[in-house]
């Protein structure tokens, strides 16, 4: 039995490793590439560090309460009063204007803080009032009794005399005022 020994270009060479040149020099051998298994260790290690490095940054900074900045200082100074102040409530309740004596049908005066339906408890037309009954005068046109913002037609604060047109089928509201009397 012979041994045979290939020679040199016998052999497949592999793809990273090239025959060497007439030259004398060798070159260099290019970088082996990861296997796959390799790759997805890779892959697994850069996610890590993404997540750490998020998770990292959203810890430090969530919590106010414990960061070490300076606060302001605060300071609260009470003040005693005689009494505590107190909230009247009142209602207007009204007989009907037949049972007052008077002629039936809607008024022609607003007596007082109320909400007037304009042609069944108030007649319409323009009313007039001497101003303020203590420190300020609120009226309002509203559209209906909601009490929502969109109602308003028109309203005012007001401290002096006031005129004010209301028409059938509007409410009107006062608060805070002199009487209103009819005026046209």
């Amino acid at each position: 039995m012979t041994n045979h020994v290939p020679s040199a270009g016998s052999y497949p060479q592999p793809p990273y490793q090239q025959p060497i040149a007439q030259s004398g020099r060798q070159p260099a051998a290019p970088t082996p590439r990861p296997t796959p298994r390799g790759r997805r260790f890779l892959a697994h290690s850069l996610t890590a560090v993404v997540s750490l490095i998020i998770g990292v940054g959203v810890g430090s900074g969530g919590d106010a309460e414990n960061s070490a900045s300076p606060r302001p200082t605060v300071t609260v100074t009470e003040t005693e009063q005689a009494e505590p102040p107190s909230t009247v409530v009142e209602t207007a309740t009204s007989e009907p204007l037949a049972a007052q004596g008077k002629e039936s049908g809607p008024r022609t005066v607003v007596p007082g803080d109320g909400q007037y339906l304009v042609g069944e408890d108030i007649k319409p037309g323009t009313y007039k009032t001497a101003g303020a009954d203590g420190d300020n005068c609120y009226w309002a046109r509203l559209k209906n009794a909601s009490g929502e913002l969109d109602a308003i037609i028109a309203n005012d604060n007001t401290k002096g005399q006031t005129r004010v047109a209301v028409k059938k089928g509007e409410y009107f509201e006062t608060n805070g005022c002199q009487d209103w009397k009819r005026a046209g």
